[in-house]
């Protein structure tokens, strides 16, 4: 069985896309998978799609929306995520008023754009607005998706009475770009690799298996001290009750110094075409020291690779595989 996954993984000739951080892979019922991601630029939102996660390094991008020239989305345009609900497209990003920071934060927002295309790659994307929360301050990340009916937004974001950068909040929403009723803290920075550098949790992405309901994260600065960390709720619980949701003490994927890998994180799950393999994507460096501020180092490269479950039901991501050839 070992030997299969490996095989399955050597499959893939990572980096799959150079220089694009935060990614985004969606399998659509067309039979394409859609990427989107972070451009090092961080002033336009890019779509391609590919029959094959690896031909994604080849597919076209093309540009569905840029940044204006002033004003609340304006600057740093960070991590899109393509959503299909309800039989439209949806994009959600961040974006900000300026590059600078205040008092070491950015001042994101988080905002939605539709389209009602077949493909997302054409017709018309609307802008809906800002996804506005209970309290105006940094926030970022937004993801989402649908339980028992209910359609949920799980994203990141400041609290003013909370020490750090960022925590992950989930709500109920009423449409796909309206939060609504309780918005409810789910995780907070508090383990040692959670905190370092900045005191961060972001980039979530969710996973459902076996009744249980999975939230990754990405944790610390965006060097090579990134890594994912992992929630869970079973899936019969409320999940609008932070006693729910359960964090792993330890990391689950992190930096592989054999490997050559830093800084893995930011992730996204999708699967095989077949739906029997449950594949990770997610950026990582090919090197260690940087020059400046992380994120204005442009090679976070869009990596995948299959991962299994362990016996207890917990997804087991293993450690991040070499550069391909």
């Amino acid at each position: 069985m070992l030997e299969q996954q490996i095989q399955v993984e050597q499959a893939f000739v990572n980096p799959i896309i150079p220089q694009r951080a935060d990614p985004w892979v969606y399998l659509h019922s067309d039979g394409y998978y859609y990427f989107t991601g972070s451009v090092p630029e961080y002033d336009r939102i890019e779509l391609r799609r590919a029959r094959t996660i690896q031909q994604l390094g080849e597919a076209e991008p093309v540009v569905v929306w840029r940044k204006y020239a002033e004003g609340p989305m304006s600057a740093n345009i960070w991590a899109p995520e393509l959503h299909f609900v309800q039989g439209k497209w949806y994009i959600y990003f961040a974006a900000a008023r300026t590059t600078e920071t205040v008092e070491g934060l950015f001042d994101h927002r988080m905002f939605v754009l539709e389209n009602e295309s077949a493909n997302p790659l054409e017709g018309q994307w609307v802008e809906k607005g800002q996804l506005v929360a209970n309290w105006e301050s940094f926030a970022l990340d937004a993801t989402s998706f649908e339980h028992k009916g209910t359609q949920y937004l799980v994203w990141a974001q400041k609290d003013l009475a909370i020490a750090g950068n960022s925590n992950l909040y989930i709500a109920a929403m009423s449409n796909p770009w309206t939060m609504s009723g309780k918005q409810i803290l789910i995780s907070k920075p508090e383990y040692e690799w959670e905190k370092i550098g900045f005191y961060v949790n972001e980039g979530a992405a969710v996973l459902k298996r076996g009744g249980t309901i999975f939230i990754s994260y990405s944790a610390s600065a965006t060097n090579h001290h990134y890594c994912m960390g992992l929630l869970s709720a079973s899936e019969d619980s409320d999940l609008l009750d932070p006693a729910s949701w359960s964090k792993a003490p330890e990391p689950v994927f992190s930096t592989s110094e054999e490997n050559g890998q830093y800084g893995p994180g930011h992730n996204s799950f999708t699967v095989s075409p077949d739906g029997k393999q449950d594949i990770l994507i997610y950026h990582a460096r090919n090197y260690k020291e940087i020059t400046g501020d992380p994120l204005y180092d442009p090679n976070r490269h869009t990596r995948a690779q299959v991962f299994g479950w362990a016996a207890d039901g917990r997804p087991s991501f293993g450690v991040p595989v070499r550069d391909g050839k």
